[in-house]
């Protein structure tokens, strides 16, 4: 009898032992499933977006490339087949570019409500770069980084642009520097 209490009790033993062992195994892939889950739903912060700069008449005279750098955008512009000089060139609002005058890509971005200009002691829009200088062969490059704001605020829900004006920016004068026309737009696409 002492036998079989014994043997009895070394049972149920062994079978708590395997349930909590099972336990354990079935709840470990249900926690990895759900943190799965959890990310699958958090969607990824964009870190880089692209722009095909065209004319009014249709021409590609670049591109543009937005690169996320920690709590900043690494901004790099390379232009064909443009007028050389100065010329204005700002990231703006909407992501629209229709021709000719391209005004549907809105004003410059300016989340913070700032005057405009790089010299504006009353700030800058977070849009405001400095000009870009075509050479004799119309080409140009410029490299600028848009510090304290990131790629997904930049393509908020109706995106951004970037245009080149025609005249050099004085980077003090509201809203535009005297930066003339709009000549060249592109719309940033996250990729």
């Amino acid at each position: 009898m002492i036998t079989t209490r014994l043997s009895f009790g070394a049972s149920l033993l062994a079978g708590a032992l395997a349930l909590t062992a099972c336990g354990e195994t079935a709840e470990t892939p249900a926690a990895d499933t759900a943190a799965a889950t959890d990310a699958a739903v958090v969607p990824a912060m964009p870190q880089m977006a692209t722009a095909q700069l065209k004319t009014a008449d249709g021409k590609d005279v670049g591109m543009v490339t937005a690169t996320a750098r920690d709590r900043d955008i690494a901004i790099s512009v390379n232009a064909t087949g443009m007028t050389a000089g100065d010329h204005g060139i700002h990231v703006h609002t909407t992501g629209k570019c229709d021709g000719p005058a391209f005004e549907t890509a809105g004003a410059h971005w300016n989340p913070a409500g700032a005057k405009h200009g790089l010299s504006n002691p009353q700030g800058q829009h977070h849009g405001d770069m400095p000009n870009l200088t075509i050479a004799g062969d119309g080409t140009g490059r410029i490299e600028y980084t848009i510090e304290g704001t990131s790629i997904a605020e930049m393509l908020d829900a109706d995106g951004a642009a970037l245009v080149i004006h025609a005249e050099a920016d004085d980077q003090m004068t509201d809203p535009s520097g005297n930066s003339g026309d709009r000549i060249a737009c592109g719309v940033f696409n996250a990729g």
